[in-house]
């Protein structure tokens, strides 16, 4: 899920469950209309090395794309997990690694709909209104399989849903309006000359 990017010096910064895993290799994002962007993904059953390095690989891909998270299925493999570092309505920054997610949302009188723009690092250059609920938590397990959870409302709340939604084979096209979902391509296709299909991997070193 694209955004602006805060700074690593932002002070306010929440890591709940540790930070991020570093040295990862960005890789090329991949596009809708790839099988594995549109299917559930595969649940994690073995915490090992080469679990922890496809999230440092992530890691890398989501600042390289100037992304607040990205899914495994968005560097192209068949995983139930993702990564983030989103801010909440406050600028708060909340890190994490989330494995076989499962999402809460609010429901009856607690229940409020936020139609922000949203937009997908797999279609990169388009945004477009979707209604999402203003608060989110998401429960799974980190790389170590013990248990985690992340709450919050505002961009947070909307990327938990977001990245959630790619574990399970959903894309926000899916969730749009035809018209919607005929302007946000349009929009995509305008820009795509500046993602070409290798990016962000072509734009480091």
């Amino acid at each position: 899920m694209p955004d602006e990017q805060p700074t690593d010096t932002t002070p306010d910064l929440r890591a709940p469950h540790g930070a991020l895993p570093e040295g990862g290799t960005v890789r090329a994002i991949t596009r809708w209309g790839t099988p594995v962007m549109h299917r559930p993904q595969a649940a994690v059953t073995t915490y090992d090395d080469a679990l922890a390095a496809l999230a440092a690989d992530m890691v890398a891909t989501m600042y390289a794309a100037e992304g607040v998270g990205l899914a495994a299925c968005q560097v192209g493999e068949d995983v139930a997990m993702f990564v983030f570092d989103c801010p909440d309505d406050e600028g708060v920054r909340t890190v994490g690694v989330v494995c076989n997610p499962v999402l809460t949302l609010p429901e009856g009188k607690d229940r409020r709909l936020e139609d922000d723009d949203e937009g997908c690092l797999s279609f990169p250059g388009s945004f477009e209104p979707c209604p999402r609920p203003d608060w989110a938590r998401v429960d799974g397990q980190g790389l170590d399989g013990r248990p985690v959870s992340f709450e919050g409302d505002g961009l947070l709340a909307r990327c938990l849903q977001h990245e959630t939604d790619h574990t399970l084979g959903t894309v926000f096209g899916d969730r749009l309006s035809s018209k919607s979902r005929k302007r946000l391509t349009k929009k995509h296709d305008a820009a795509a000359e500046d993602y070409p299909l290798s990016w962000p991997a072509d734009a480091v070193g």
